[in-house]
């Protein structure tokens, strides 16, 4: 389990984480494109989105199956140093890390992120079923017991190996890769953070910090009326009226986050950061190791299990006054000033796809009818 002085490492990097087959759009009108859509595009097939562990074993094995498929194909994006398939995933988040998180289109960003994933899945690997989500609160509090983390039929366990010795082991995972399940031998090629240094998947379970993946914490922003209010609380529990320490100064120029962040404590003023109760947080921090990681934190297959979690809990929230809720967007397009200015989110913004499918519009993603997605 990891101490109190590490339990942050996700929030204080980033200011702050039989199914029915996946919908081919129809040819008159593009999901994906830029174009106006009105009215919501013709789906040929809703895929319904399940938690995992309503999915058969064999449900389980084929999604599995897939990610593994994901892995051992070339990239297609050529972006610097990647070079799987998955790898690609992966640099279309760790080279945006400051515009899609601590900001109004850290939402938007991550449904689409889950989308092109599960249609790649499909389209590349011969998936058949949908993307699944992690039912967090389920497991809160006790992940180290979660069924998600089987050697067979899950993402494998924990890493091994203890902790410590020269913060360099640390940061690259030497001393806590996963051993066991599908992904134990793949190398990854992006990360940790900003740097690029072949390395395994490697996790640090710690049942303390997952405890914010409660239903409680999750109630709470679904009782707030505006994105404005709602997206901080899901993602760094700020709640209205409430603050949060920015990262200090040059923080996001060096090539690699600090980690651990330094001193952490759960009460205000103890320390240099405090930890923030949010689902995010919940189930990055809970996971750790390279979930932990807010930059390059994709490099866990776990990652899009958590994000369609998000999504789901964003989307329970928007179906409660759809209507008004699927334009509601707020704050900024990044979590610094970009060239000494703030820009205000708003529906007419572009999201950058970095080669992975055709970029988006904000509004294109606001639905997730729009996409022929649904949850159970």
């Amino acid at each position: 389990m990891v101490a109190l002085t590490s339990i942050l490492s996700w929030t204080s990097l980033i200011t702050l984480v039989a199914s029915a087959a996946l919908p081919e759009p129809s040819t008159d009108i593009d999901v994906f494109s830029h174009g106006p859509k009105k009215p919501q595009p013709k789906c040929k097939q809703v895929l319904k989105r399940r938690a995992w562990h309503k999915l058969t074993n064999r449900e389980k094995k084929s999604y599995l199956d897939a990610v593994v498929c994901l892995m051992n194909k070339p990239t297609k994006t050529k972006l610097p140093f990647a070079v799987s398939r998955f790898d690609d995933f992966i640099k279309l988040h760790q080279l945006q890390a400051n515009r899609i998180h601590g900001d109004g289109w850290f939402l938007p960003f991550h449904r689409i992120q889950m989308a092109r994933y599960e249609q790649v899945l499909r389209s590349e690997c011969g998936y058949k079923g949908a993307q699944p989500y992690w039912d967090e609160p389920r497991d809160a509090g006790r992940f180290s017991t979660a069924e998600i983390f089987d050697d067979e039929f899950g993402f494998g366990g924990d890493g091994s190996g203890e902790l410590g010795g020269p913060i360099y082991i640390y940061i690259y995972g030497l001393r806590s890769p996963i051993t066991t399940g599908p992904f134990a031998t793949y190398t990854l090629h992006t990360g940790p953070g900003y740097k690029n240094i072949p390395h395994c998947i490697w996790r640090q379970i710690a049942d303390i910090p997952s405890s914010a993946s409660a239903q409680q914490w999750i109630d709470r922003c679904m009782a707030l009326s505006t994105y404005a209010e709602f997206w901080p609380c899901v993602e760094n529990g700020i709640m209205p009226g409430s603050t949060f320490p920015p990262p200090p100064p040059g923080f996001l120029e060096g090539e690699l986050p600090p980690w651990p962040p330094g001193n952490v404590s759960v009460f205000p003023g103890d320390g240099e950061f405090v930890f923030a109760i949010s689902p995010h947080n919940g189930g990055h921090v809970g996971v750790g190791g390279e979930m932990g990681n807010p930059v390059s934190s994709p490099g866990d297959p776990l990652f899009y299990m958590h994000h369609t979690f998000l999504d789901r809990i964003w989307w329970m929230w928007q179906k409660k006054d759809l209507g008004r809720r699927v334009g509601d967007i707020a704050g900024y397009t990044s979590q610094t000033p970009l060239d000494g200015k703030w820009v205000n989110a708003t529906l007419e913004d572009e999201l950058d796809m970095m080669g992975i499918g055709g970029n988006v519009r904000v509004r294109e993603v606001m639905d997730s009818r729009g996409l022929c997605v649904e949850y159970d």
